[in-house]
Formats: C-alpha cells, structure tokens, sequence
C-alpha cells in the first residue's frame, strides 16, 4: 500500500481535503452503526424482563428511524466523495500518458508496442483508478468497522466471547496475504496478455484489406482466437484465485459464528450475559463480516492497482531520446541548413543508414534527395525532426549545432509530409486545417488549390466537409497526398519536408503542385526527397544517394553531364513518360 501510495502521492497530496471528509464520514458511519445492535439488545431484555413500555418502544423505534436517515446521508456523501475521487484520477492519469507520450520519440515506441500502450490508458488505469476508490474504501472498511465492532463487544459483551469467537480470523489474515501475492502475478501475466491481443486486433483492422486480397481471413482470424483464447485463459486463472476471497472469508466468519453461538449460550446459561447482549453480540459479529470480506478484497484490488502502478509508472518514467540541451541558443530564422559529414544508425540497427554526408543549403533554396529505395532519403529528412540523436555539430542551423536550439523552435519551423500520412476521421477540412485551426475559409481553400485537390474536392458529395474515415480510408492514394500536401503548405513553414509525397500523384499533376510550391515559397527552404527525378529537376542542389552515402551531387545539370545513376535514370524515366503518352 505505501508503494501504491508513493506513485500517486501528488493526487494525494493535491486531493487530501476531501479524502479526510470521506474517511471521517466513513468511520462516522461504522460508528453510528454499532448503537441499532445495542438498542436491539437493550429492548429485548426489557421484554424479557417485563420492563418494556410504550414510550420506550416508541422511543427506540423513531431513534432507529433518525439513525437509518442519518447514516444513508453520510454513506451517500463518502460514496460520492471518495468515488468522485477515484474518476478524477483515472482521468488525470490517462491525460497525463498521452501528455508524455506526445513527447516521446521514435525509438520509444519501438520498445513499448501499441497494444500495450493502450492497455495502460484502459485496464491498468482503471486498475489504479479502483484502487484509489474502492481500495480505499474497503481499507478503512476493515480497520474502522472491525475495530469499532470489536470494541464494542469488548466493553459493552464479554471479552472472553469475543476472543474465543475471533480465533479463525488470523488463519483468513495468512491465507489471504498468500493468495494476494499470487494474484498480482498473474494479473501482471493477464495484461501483458491483453495488450498482445490489442496489437493483434489492430493490425487486423488497419490492414483488413491487405488480409481479403491475399485471403488471410481464416487464417488471421485463427491466430485471432489463440490470442484471445491466451487473454481468457490467463484471466481465468486471475478469476479463480479470486474466487477463493469470498468463500474462504465466509468459511471463517461461519466458524466464528459457530463459536459465537456456543460458547454464547454457554455464558447466557452462566449467567455471565443476558439473552439481548448474545443476541446483540451475534450481529456485532454478523457485521465483521463485511470487514473481513472487503480485507480480502482490499488485498485483491490492491494486488492489482499496484501492479498496474507498477507498469504505469515504468512507462511514464522513460525519458525522451531527444531533449533540450541546458543552455539553448536563440535562433530567428534559418538562413542556413549544413550537415556536415553526419553518420547516422538507428538505435535497433546494426549498420548505419547515413555515411558521412555533407550539404549546405540557404535559405529559399530547395534541396532534391534521390537514390534507390532503402538509400537513406527519407532517414536524412527525419535528421531535422530531431527524432533520433545526433553526433554533436554535425547538423547545424543558422552556423548553431541543432542541438543547441530549442526542439520546440524546430518543429514551428519544419512542416513535413511523409511516405505514410495519418489522417483523422474526420471531415477533408479539419485534416487540412489540422496544423493551424484558426485558418479562415479562405486559406484553406487556397492550401488546398496549391496541391491540386480543388477539383476532387469539389466532385465529392459534402465537398470539404466530406468525412474521410479512419485513416483517409474514403480517399485514393493520390489524394491522401494531396491533402497531406495542403495541410503543410496551410502553415506556411520556413521548411517544407517531402518524402516522397508525389508518388501516387501523375506526372501533369506534380508539376502543377511543384509550380505552385516555387511560386508561393519563394524565399522559403524546402528539401524533397522522391523516386521521379522530374520532382527535383528544378532543385538548386542534388544529393544522389545510395546505401547512406552521397555518390554523386549538382544541379540537375551537372549531374546530367556527368553521366552516372543520375543521368541513367533520368533518360530511363523520360522514356517511360513517352511511352506513357
């Protein structure tokens, strides 16, 4: 519990005011609920004895009444108070996640998969989030309520009675403490199972069409059911053992009553007590019962939240591959893009992808990136999204090393479209605008005529307003493109990155939106890097690349006179753009 505790001491701290109003009511109310049991008691040994009046009656019955009133308002507001809690956090938390997932990089998704990710944001917060309620609850449940009930026994019974009759309970303090360690071990087993399963699923989603076409079907949906027959079977076994919380909890009270009733009427015989004090005793007793019972199901929801604590707090406490250094230098505008003899591997690699590659480029100039596919073009583009680290100097801006300006500096210069778009499920419009929210009707509509969407657009039955479905799942290939095009030309970026982004685009329609580009980013950076030469024949600076290294470099001219891949690939396209025609 202190571990638990610890992790979420901020909460606590913050949120300490209405967890003390909470636990006061609650123990009010186990206090108050011990009197009915005593009053019980006193009425019938009045009867028995011949004592009982009217008035007294009268009197016994409406105080019943007031406490049963008065103990629904106070167990309606600790409810309330401590659930209330319980929804916040769970809220908090899972803000929290995406927040620190938001600044996370590349490389830590590669070591946390998506499935698990979301296993954190749904069960392993809502874990935590019952442990920080209903643990509560049932904590204080059984420290208050059992120790109120057992004192009261004590001093208003008989404490040879209440001794002999709480005997079993350790033998339920051991076994539930050994059953709680085995829990967390395999709800820990459970989520990690879950998470598989959320992996599986998504990749079944996502790629639902790749899965028809080579129909994979049954396949796919055969490996489906191992997986989640793997999910119910480990949560079966998380059942099983807490199955045995309550039966065992009632196993014990039933001794206990057991006890209580034997050797209570021994008493009564005795005359050590009367007939009302063991009848009062029997349900003192019968109220530890929901003590015991919420003692077995602290520990279970503990067991669990701690856990789930536990692979939250790994998660959140992984720190960015990429941070800001301690002193930054203030950079304006990028006047100049260098890389100078850069070598880059990715932290999973174990052969580099860049081979001492070196360029400069100026402001308002654009840079072509070409070569085979695996050459490293779009691994020197992702350099200046600072995703991955660096060797020190060797990638600078405006004559300061990238690392020395601030991150969040870099990504208000950079818009960049890659290979892969993510688009939102929602209307052609606010993916567009997805960069810049406040853009008018009119830049928006003129983003999207410098990419050439206008008239597809316009074909569409709700024009701009058309929904895309998950994932651009409405659009064709070229037209995903396109809107990832207008949505970073809409924010008007000192550097423009495309990574191949005109593949799927036909040849009249890439020069459209590169004429549009040269036009309205006069004076503006853009890097390109593509497979069509035609993209960057324009381009004040060439880079031929080929496994990581640069082999050749120039203007589309120089490199045309050189004669080697450059030159040789050109004339292959050209030739194929003929025949096209």
């Amino acid at each position: 519990m202190v571990s638990f505790v610890m992790k979420l001491r901020w909460f606590f701290k913050e949120r300490w005011k209405y967890y003390v109003l909470a636990v006061s009511l609650l123990i009010g109310v186990n206090i108050l609920a011990t009197i009915p049991p005593k009053m019980i008691g006193n009425i019938i040994d009045h009867i028995r004895t011949g004592n009982l009046t009217a008035s007294g009656l009268h009197y016994t019955v409406y105080l019943l009444i007031g406490l049963s009133l008065l103990l629904y308002v106070m167990t309606y507001l600790w409810i309330t108070n401590l659930f209330g809690n319980s929804a916040l956090v769970e809220k908090l938390l899972r803000g929290r996640l995406l927040t620190h997932l938001s600044k996370m990089s590349p490389p830590f998704f590669q070591r946390n998969t998506t499935g698990q990710l979301m296993a954190l944001a749904t069960n392993d917060i809502l874990a935590i989030g019952q442990t920080s309620g209903y643990g509560v609850m049932t904590l204080v449940s059984t420290i208050v309520g059992a120790s109120v009930v057992i004192i009261t026994m004590v001093s208003l019974i008989s404490f040879k009675l209440m001794l002999a009759a709480l005997i079993p309970l350790p033998f339920l303090a051991v076994m539930i403490n050994l059953l709680g360690k085995k829990v967390r071990v395999r709800f820990l087993a459970a989520q990690a199972s879950f998470g598989v399963m959320n992996d599986h699923a998504l990749e079944s989603i996502s790629g639902i069409r790749v899965i028809r076409s080579y129909v994979q079907e049954t396949h796919d949906l055969k490996a489906f059911d191992e997986v989640t027959s793997d999910v119910m079977n480990k949560n079966r076994r998380v059942s099983m053992l807490n199955a045995l919380f309550q039966p065992l909890t009632s196993l014990i009270v039933g001794l206990s009553y057991s006890i209580g009733i034997g050797y209570g009427s021994y008493l009564v015989f005795q005359g050590e007590i009367t007939l009302g004090q063991l009848i009062s005793f029997n349900i003192y007793l019968g109220m530890l019962i929901w003590p015991m019972i919420s003692f077995g199901e602290f520990i279970n929801v503990l067991q669990r939240g701690s856990a789930s604590a536990d692979r939250l707090d790994k998660a959140l406490t992984q720190q960015a591959d990429i941070v800001d250094a301690e002193k930054l230098v203030h950079v304006a505008v990028p006047e100049r893009i260098a890389m100078n003899d850069l070598t880059f591997t990715y932290p999973t690699a174990n052969h580099p992808s860049l081979v001492h590659v070196s360029f400069e480029l100026e402001r308002g100039q654009t840079l072509g990136i070409v070569g085979r596919t695996g050459s490293g073009k779009s691994t020197l583009l992702k350099q200046l999204l600072r995703q991955y680290p660096i060797d020190p100097g060797k990638l600078s801006i405006s004559g300061v090393p990238i690392e020395q300006i601030a991150i969040d500096q870099i990504k208000r210069w950079v818009a960049y479209v890659p290979q892969e778009h993510l688009l939102l499920s929602k209307s052609i419009r606010d993916n567009v605008a997805l960069g810049k929210h406040t853009a008018s009707p009119e830049e928006i509509a003129h983003a999207v005529e410098m990419a050439s969407f206008t008239q597809d657009i316009a074909q569409m039955p709700e024009g701009l307003a058309t929904i895309v479905g998950e994932n651009g799942v409405m659009l064709s290939g070229g037209q995903k493109q396109r809107l990832a095009i207008a949505r970073a030309l809409l924010i008007d970026s000192e550097i423009l990155l495309l990574d191949d982004s005109l593949s799927a685009v036909d040849a009249r329609t890439e020069s459209r939106i590169l004429q549009h580009i040269r036009k309205e980013r006069a004076g503006r950076t853009t890097l390109i890097s593509t497979h069509r030469l035609s993209a960057v024949s324009h381009a004040n600076w060439i880079l031929v690349l080929d496994e990581g290294r640069v082999i050749e470099e120039g203007t589309h001219e120089e490199l045309m006179q050189f004669g080697g891949w450059y030159r040789e690939q050109w004339d292959r396209q050209q030739m194929e753009a003929s025949l096209e025609e």
